[in-house]
């Protein structure tokens, strides 16, 4: 999104400032009337019910892209590409996002569960309150691995650090992204300009690059 908000402006001249965390804890402070003009949610359930509930504008939801989940390890030699370090289990912590507030940790939670490692690992299991949170847990080796998501730890298609296994798309339910204009948003030409660029070529250049699809 840093990468998106500085083209945007070179295109555009309007200024896009970025505040990032977990999707949950973004609705709970839009409908506290929290000042965002624009939402890029982590899932496609929470712009809806914004809309339902008259916080954002209907008819300027979409999907901006769709994410994909990683095993992660700042190790690199930890996790192989079928993970077996989850049936080797010689670990002592598992970071994933809050799967109540974080999407990319409920589908973590599904793939523990559809690989059947849930029971075993769950004593394991650490958590962050964002995503963000969750990679800066194995970033510092608080965690010996984690999920997170691959646009944090691939760009040009290639993993930039650490150890990783690229979760099968078919484990978890679809990362799907939608964003949304809010009510504040509304009559801000800089928003609705922002909404019209993450559906340009030139961004989804750039969310491909960092591996959503």
């Amino acid at each position: 999104m840093k990468r998106i908000a500085e083209e945007f402006e070179k295109g555009t001249g309007h200024k896009a400032v970025i505040s990032a965390g977990a999707t949950g804890k973004f609705y709970a402070q839009i409908t506290n009337g929290a000042p965002y003009d624009v939402f890029l949610s982590a899932d496609d359930e929470t712009p809806v019910k914004l809309e339902k509930e008259g916080f954002a504008v209907p008819g300027t939801r979409f999907t901006y892209a769709t994410g994909r989940l990683v095993l992660w390890s700042a190790n690199p030699t930890l996790v192989d590409n079928k993970a077996a370090v989850l049936v080797r289990n010689d670990f002592n912590r598992l970071a994933i996002a809050a799967p109540k507030l974080a999407p990319y940790g409920a589908a973590a939670m599904q793939v523990l569960i559809k690989t059947s490692r849930l029971n075993l690992l769950q004593p394991k299991l650490v958590t962050g309150g964002s995503i963000g949170q969750t990679y800066s847990m194995v970033a510092t080796g608080n965690a010996e691995l984690g999920f997170v998501a691959m646009s944090q730890v691939f760009e040009e298609g290639q993993l930039k650090s650490g150890s990783a296994w690229v979760v099968p798309a078919n484990l978890h339910s679809p990362l799907r992204q939608d964003a949304v204009l809010l009510a504040r948003g509304k009559a801000n030409p800089a928003a609705l300009q922002l909404l019209t660029f993450l559906k340009s070529g030139q961004a989804r250049a750039i969310m491909n690059s960092f591996g959503y699809e």
